[in-house]
């Protein structure tokens, strides 16, 4: 019986020493306080969907989180128009090669590319799912200063607060089907960017500018559920 608690012990201890992911932003992003990127150009997303829709959900939705975060963002709608006039519209041409003329172009410190792997809707699960990579390179160096990729799930469920039994509960699975079927698509990748885009150091227009080291991320691999 001991010899079992014991191995039971050893198990547990390896268990919580497997799990332990102390992630601060200074561990996680070193190379963002080296750098010290202030001008982000947002490129188009990568579309890897049947959904073709998906890549100006996000693309319109990354202005507000980044600069909430303290970056000075040039205007996607001017940068686009730019871009499609030079033929950059792919960023998938652009992500493994040379970005200097994203510096002297738009005087970028660094550009940032989204994957987009999924996009689907479960109206039956009251989700809508989104696999998605975030990729931010300096223009000067081509090095990666941030990545993170992962999966998460849109809550779009709706709880009336009806305890009337078996009728509230098909009740609230009806308006959550619609809800579903309705959402946003911009609000739901909206609610990814500032999910992922929360572990990001704070930028030189921020109160926290270059102090938030210790501040704990997490990690380059997420997973999760946001609400609406």
């Amino acid at each position: 019986m001991k010899k079992y608690i014991y191995f039971a012990f050893i198990a547990m201890l390896l268990a919580s020493c497997g799990s332990s992911t102390n992630f601060t932003r200074g561990k996680s992003y070193p190379k963002m306080y080296t750098d010290k990127p202030v001008t982000i150009l947002v490129m188009p997303p990568i579309n890897k969907t049947v959904n073709v829709e998906a890549k100006e959900y996000f693309y319109t939705s990354m202005m507000v989180p980044l600069c909430e975060k303290g970056y000075y963002v040039i205007s996607p709608f001017l940068a686009m128009d730019l871009l499609k006039s030079e033929s950059a519209y792919d960023s998938e041409l652009f992500l493994d090669g040379n970005l200097a003329s994203f510096k002297n172009v738009f005087g970028a410190d660094v550009a940032l590319f989204t994957v987009i792997n999924e996009w689907s809707k479960s109206t039956m699960g009251n989700t809508i799912t989104v696999d998605i990579e975030y990729i931010l390179k300096s223009t000067t160096t081509n090095e990666v200063l941030f990545s993170r990729k992962g999966r998460l799930n849109v809550n779009t469920s709706i709880n009336s607060g009806n305890s009337a039994g078996l009728l509230g509960a098909l009740v609230d699975m009806a308006a959550s089907a619609i809800n579903t079927a309705l959402t946003d698509k911009v609000i739901a990748a909206r609610r990814c960017n500032n999910f992922v885009l929360h572990d990001l150091p704070d930028g030189k227009y921020s109160p926290m500018f270059d102090k938030d080291q210790n501040v704990g991320a997490g990690g380059a691999n997420f997973s999760g559920t946001v609400s609406q």
